[in-house]
């Protein structure tokens, strides 16, 4: 049923106007698409992984190479004396062996599907060694630069890790868990059922791809015992995709938990690291729920598990004894009516027992500390907690990233562990900045990560108080030697503003624009994509792609629409069982405020979104034909009832209990409705947003004799828009039907 939007009042907070730009002297270089697809990065350094080491002698990180921006190594410097030296080279110690299909799509979980190299490391305790994952096998590096193999089999190993006190290497082989004592020349297996359906040790698909959590096993802090997940697949449907490829197609029976379908069978053991003593965990008597977090306590006395029901209204922090299996209820995150349960990483465990917990039960993302059943609010506002970065408790200080300063930047905070009501938390971080930090154990120091629209991503370490101790990644855009460098005369500024709806609602927009000749008129290069967990307006680093288009001669447009994160609950609840529906009003919103200002050619607006964007793009040109000049649609979820279960019910509920809502949700039933020129773009292998979404939409549009374009890739997945070829075929399409529109 075609969802009829109301008409909405738009007022803008800032300047409706922009004063034309002077006339340049000369032209700057700009940018070019061969460019930015080539290295080094524009970006330029971009390190991943970065850690303390235990003893925090050293800062490790995985850096890209300047002649190939996707391939990573692993560097140390030494706290000490700030001088670098790389560790391990890829290229060097690697095989170039191919990858398990299991590695790969971990990869693609993880948004990494298309680095080389090494995209993982784990410290051992007494930081003398790293133990890396590389080409299907594991290496053991000191710190001195000598590297061990520890592995050299067929098949590959999966989720390596060190024990908590360094006696033990484990992974998972064959979907079994193998434990190999450090120095011993081979590994043993710990589980021996792991075939078929049946894995132990991994976290399924829908743990890795909507839960944020990426393993399934989880050592006691004194090496004595392992918590390992087993999970069985049987139940779960098969689903055969065509991973069509350009010389020929592989056929995969996949098991895929759509919504309203059955679930893995997910169960949890704690055994010793022989294998021995095995005890079954106590999850309670429903047998439908989600396995989301697992934890030690800091004695390895008690292990914490967050126990999901099936309808994600519902968190329980269970407390088990790991000897007998037995578990109790500490406490329950219970979410309001027509609301939901988010899940989070930021809780720590404090040595008294006590525990820091993050809850959105006030309307909020705000910390709190349970301690012998109370509560004690640390946090509270209208503004957001987004991560733990850490806990001094002999200082009795709390350290955490939020967005305290506005919407649009993220800092690092500090509050008084110990207050007995909320006390304002001290910013620690420069203003002006979207930051990200992690601190050593004893939160005695801190790597920040930080950017802004006009610097790319900075590193540094810092001591407790925010103050720069040394650079880890200064990567000076201001630097002449940097990548982008040479265009910085051509870079334009990111102008941030807000609208409001009929209701009242602040919706924020940011804009680029080329150079404004008084009385000309632009077209609009309108991204979105509006879906939930998500804010793409802040003040960070954006792709210097935005740049390209404004090059181009387009104004770039963006706005975070309702659903979106960051915003308080009630902002992200808007969406509850009614996906298509506000964001798109929100979006045509953002249509009107530019159709009124004066540099904007009303008749020339295009829109553009990827995955969720693209489902936003059908949405937008099915419920207000006319609007817009014409849309790109990249990989869009066309029927809900195709995406998975724990991502689609969270917001959309059971397909069995609310069809209406799905009905309503799809972009399949009006789609005969799309006037406007469409470009339908789809990866032919993707095994997130499987390629029927689009097959689906391409028959019912060719039936009903509805013209548009379509470009689809074989062998690629969901992350095919990373490719040169995607973004000429997206150009060439919007300076014909945009661009150049009547």
């Amino acid at each position: 049923m075609r969802k009829w939007l109301l008409a909405m009042a738009v007022g803008l907070t800032s300047s409706t106007a922009m004063a034309a730009d002077p006339a340049p002297d000369q032209s700057p270089p700009q940018l070019s698409l061969e460019r930015l697809f080539a290295s080094p990065d524009l970006s330029g350094a971009e390190p991943r992984g970065l850690k303390l080491s235990p003893d925090g002698k050293y800062v490790t990180v995985l850096r890209n190479r300047a002649e190939d921006r996707d391939r990573y190594d692993l560097w140390a410097m030494d706290t000490s004396s700030g001088e670098w030296r790389m560790l391990v080279d890829s290229k060097k110690i690697g095989t170039g062996a191919e990858l398990s299909e299991a590695a790969k799509m971990q990869r693609e979980r993880e948004r990494i599907g298309s680095l080389k190299g090494i995209v993982a490391y784990d410290w051992s305790p007494d930081a003398r060694s790293i133990l890396v994952p590389l080409d299907g096998d594991l290496y053991l590096a000191s710190i001195g630069g000598d590297v061990q193999r520890l592995t050299a089999t067929e098949a590959g190993e999966l989720n390596p890790a060190i024990s908590p006190k360094g006696q033990y290497v484990s992974f998972v082989r064959d979907q079994d868990l193998f434990v190999q004592p450090i120095g011993a020349r081979s590994a043993s297996a710990i589980t021996d059922t792991g075939e078929g359906t049946v894995h132990w040790g991994e976290a399924e698909f829908v743990a890795q791809e909507e839960m944020d959590r990426h393993t399934g096993y989880w050592w006691s802090p004194d090496d004595e015992r392992i918590a390992v997940e087993r999970f069985d697949e049987a139940p779960v449907g098969v689903v055969t995709r065509a991973a069509i490829g350009a010389s020929g197609t592989r056929v995969f029976e996949q098991r895929y938990p759509a919504a309203g379908t059955p679930n893995v069978a997910v169960s949890l053991y704690v055994m010793k690291p022989d294998g021995s003593g095995r005890v079954k965990v106590n999850l309670g008597d429903d047998p439908d729920i989600y396995l989301a977090r697992v934890d030690w306590t800091p004695d390895g006395n008690t292990l914490l598990v967050q126990r999901e029901n099936r309808a994600q209204t519902q968190l329980d922090m269970l407390a088990v004894n790991p000897i007998s299996g037995a578990s109790e209820v500490l406490f329950s995150e219970k979410a309001k009516e027509d609301s939901w349960i988010n899940l989070s990483h930021a809780y720590h465990v404090l040595s008294d027992g006590s525990l820091i917990w993050w809850s959105e039960r006030d309307g909020h993302g705000h910390l709190y500390r349970f301690r012998n059943g109370d509560w004690q609010q640390l946090t509270s506002g209208d503004w957001e907690v987004s991560g733990i970065a850490g806990v001094d408790e002999a200082a009795g200080k709390l350290y955490f990233v939020g967005n305290r300063d506005g919407v649009l930047e993220r800092h690092l905070y500090v509050v008084d562990l110990s207050a007995l009501t909320p006390s304002d938390p001290t910013r620690l971080t420069q203003a002006g900045w979207w930051n990200s930090a992690q601190m050593d154990d004893e939160a005695t120091r801190a790597i920040i990560s930080r950017s802004n629209p006009r610097q790319p991503q900075q590193v540094y370490l810092a001591d407790a108080s925010g103050q720069r101790i040394a650079w880890i990644s200064e990567n000076d855009v201001d630097d002449p030697d940097h990548p982008y460098h040479p265009y910085l005369p051509s870079h334009r500024e990111t102008k941030f503003g807000t609208i409001t709806t009929q209701d009242g609602t602040e919706l924020h927009w940011k804009m680029i624009t080329p150079p404004l000749e008084q009385g000309k008129q632009y077209p609009v290069f309108f991204q979105h994509y509006g879906g939930p967990h998500a804010q793409e307006v802040n003040r960070a680093w954006a792709s210097p792609m935005e740049q390209y288009i404004v090059d181009r001669g387009y104004i770039f447009f963006e706005l975070d629409n309702r659903g979106s994160a960051n915003r308080g609950k009630a902002f992200e609840d808007a969406i509850y069982h009614a996906m298509g529906s506000v964001e798109v009003q929100d979006q045509l919103a953002g249509a009107k405020f530019l159709k009124a200002q004066p540099y904007v050619d009303p008749k020339r607006i295009g829109i553009y979104g990827w995955s969720y964007g693209g489902y936003m793009t059908l949405k937008m040109l099915e419920a207000d034909p006319g609007v817009y000049a014409a849309g790109i649609a990249g990989a869009p979820v066309t029927k809900w009832e195709l995406y998975d279960t724990h991502y689609t019910e969270r917001y959309m509920g059971d397909p069995n209990k609310v069809p209406g809502a799905y009905a309503r949700a799809d972009a399949l039933q009006d789609a005969d409705k799309i006037a406007d020129p469409l470009l339908l773009i789809h990866g032919m292998s993707d095994d997130n947003v499987v390629f029927e979404n689009s097959t689906l939409l391409a028959a019912k549009m060719q039936a009903e004799n509805v013209p548009f374009e379509m470009m689809f890739y074989p062998g690629k997945t969901h992350s095919a828009v990373g490719s040169a070829h995607v973004w000429t075929t997206i150009f060439d399409f919007f300076d014909r039907e945009v661009k150049k529109a009547d």
